[in-house]
């Protein structure tokens, strides 16, 4: 099977990888860092807004069941792409909106795509669309949070109700189980 990948940032990357785990065509998510000039970035050193790394997922997908475009719907309808550094009650650049393309046709996707995401909102959308230039592996204990923590409240209060939007709005688009 021949993947792509999409690197993503909208928020806590915990958000985002339960959310994309259930999705039909997804073989991997991984949380990470990206998007910013350090050169070792951590969980605990991105929340120095020197380094300018945000949390991402990079998410690897088989394209003859799931487009980049799939992708994008489902990043655009998982947060809010209209807060400048900050969602919900996670606030700070790492937690910014963000699309890190790996090439020119995901660049012109992503574009296209934030063009037609901004007629669902009244706000601005202030997501940042730029090349990925490297990406961090995070560290082991934050692979499958919600998983491996279901009972914690953040995975209560805050990834819940996304699964339930995320299912909710795509059924098609999830794994059957």
């Amino acid at each position: 099977m021949k993947t792509e990948q999409a690197i993503l940032g909208g928020g806590c990357f915990w958000c985002l990888e339960a959310s994309y785990q259930l999705v039909a065509g997804v073989d991997k998510v991984e949380p990470g860092y990206a998007g910013g000039t350090s050169d070792s970035p951590s969980y605990w050193s991105i929340h120095d807004a020197a380094g300018g790394h945000a949390e991402v997922v990079r998410i690897s997908f088989d394209p003859q069941i799931l487009s980049y475009q799939d992708v994008l719907d489902i990043f655009w309808a998982l947060h809010d792409p209209t807060t400048p550094n900050k969602q919900g009650n996670d606030v700070g650049p790492e937690y910014r909106s963000l699309i890190l393309y790996t090439n020119e046709t995901q660049k012109t996707i992503a574009e296209a795509s934030l063009k037609e995401a901004q007629k669902l909102w009244d706000n601005p959308i202030v997501t940042e669309v730029a090349p990925l230039k490297k990406f961090y592996v995070a560290e082991p204990e934050h692979f499958n949070y919600y998983q491996n923590h279901p009972e914690q409240a953040y995975c209560q209060i805050i990834i819940n109700p996304k699964l339930q939007k995320l299912r909710a709005k795509f059924a098609s688009k999830l794994i059957q189980s």
